[in-house]
Formats: C-alpha cells, sequence, structure tokens
C-alpha cells in the first residue's frame, strides 16, 4: 500500500481487515474444522492456527520490533477459536496503539521496515488474503469487504512479482483468475490459489 494515505497510519485497514477474519471465524462451524482449504498446507483448522499465531507475532512486532514466530496454538476447543482470535486481537490493538510504533523498525524475514510499511504490507495483506481462503472453504458464508481486497491487489502485484516465486517466497505461480473475478479472487490468484 506504499503510496497511499493509508500508509500513514494502517490500522484502520488492519481493523477492517482483522474483524472480517473475527466473523469468519465466529462462522466456522466444528463440523468444518478438518476441511481443507484453498492455501494447500492449511485445512481450515490449521489455518485458524496460523491466524491466531500470527496475530500474537504481529502483536510483539508491535512490543519489541523483532519476533520469535510462536507456531499455531495447542490447546484451542473446537469451539473455542473465536475466543483464541480475539484475545490475539486485543494483544495486536494494545502493541499498536501508540502513534509512535508507527515509526519505529520492525525486522522480519523479508527486511527491516517501520512499522506503518510492515502493518500495511504484511497484517493488511495476509489478512486479506487468508479471509478469502477461509471464506471458501467454507462456502462464503459473509459477504466480505470487496474494498479491502481492491486496495491491496496492486501493492500484492508490486511487492510480488509473477517472477519471483519459489524458494523463499511462499507463493505458488501465478493463476488465472475467471473473467468478471472479483478483488478478491483475483488477488488469490495473483498468489497462487486456484480459482476457477
Amino acid at each position: 500500500m506504499t503510496g497511499t494515505p493509508a500508509l500513514s497510519d494502517p490500522r484502520p485497514l488492519v481493523e477492517r481487515a482483522v474483524a472480517q477474519i473475527a466473523a469468519l471465524i465466529e462462522a466456522v462451524p466444528a463440523e468444518r474444522l478438518g476441511d481443507p482449504t484453498p492455501c494447500a498446507e492449511f485445512d481450515v483448522r490449521a489455518l485458524l492456527g496460523h491466524l491466531v499465531a500470527g496475530a500474537h507475532d504481529a502483536a510483539q512486532l508491535g512490543e519489541t520490533g523483532t519476533v520469535k514466530r510462536s507456531g499455531p496454538p495447542a490447546d484451542v476447543a473446537d469451539d473455542g477459536w473465536g475466543r483464541a482470535y480475539g484475545a490475539a486481537l486485543a494483544r495486536l490493538r494494545a502493541a499498536w496503539a501508540d502513534d509512535a510504533a508507527l515509526e519505529r523498525p520492525v525486522s522480519v524475514e523479508w527486511g527491516t521496515f517501520p512499522g506503518a510499511v510492515y502493518l500495511a504490507s504484511g497484517v493488511v495483506l495476509e489478512s486479506v488474503t487468508h479471509a478469502w481462503d477461509l471464506s471458501h472453504a467454507l462456502g462464503h458464508p459473509l459477504p466480505l469487504d470487496q474494498e479491502l481486497a481492491g486496495l491491496v491487489l496492486d501493492p500484492a502485484q508490486r511487492f510480488l512479482p509473477a517472477d519471483r516465486r519459489g524458494e523463499e517466497v511462499p507463493f505458488g505461480p501465478v493463476r488465472p483468475a475467471p473473467e468478471g473475478a472479483d478483488a478478491y479472487a483475483r488477488l488469490a490468484a495473483w498468489l497462487g490459489r486456484e480459482v476457477a
């Protein structure tokens, strides 16, 4: 989202993205936890664990500027994913509440950036992408925020060009999106998901 006004304070976009995921998590019935998702390495339960861990990791970056990846929680009951994600979001919001955190550098695997850049290019992009993964796995139970996906698509295409895949980049080759596909499907296809 470089070059957009949202970059100066991406926290409202973060809030929209994580609120959407929280609503989707509440829509997950226990019997669907073992279902596959478009993100090949995750079933629904594993994706929820990844989302909870990701929110804690993003909070840790806001707290300390670095992260030791936490990994998915091992003790969440089938009906406890909403609470687990809610607790992670409370920590995330607290960690980034101070405006000064937006200018402090944070270090992640792909470089060191001001906090605002990390929130915009890391947290928002990942949250929007995984919202589509979860929604798709569940049969699209809720409408998704199309404007949010539109805001993420262009930066994702610039930050993750088609020729930058494999090895350290955790995305498959760009896939075709059907004609008339919405912003989420175009983003998912760009990040290597099958969206036909």
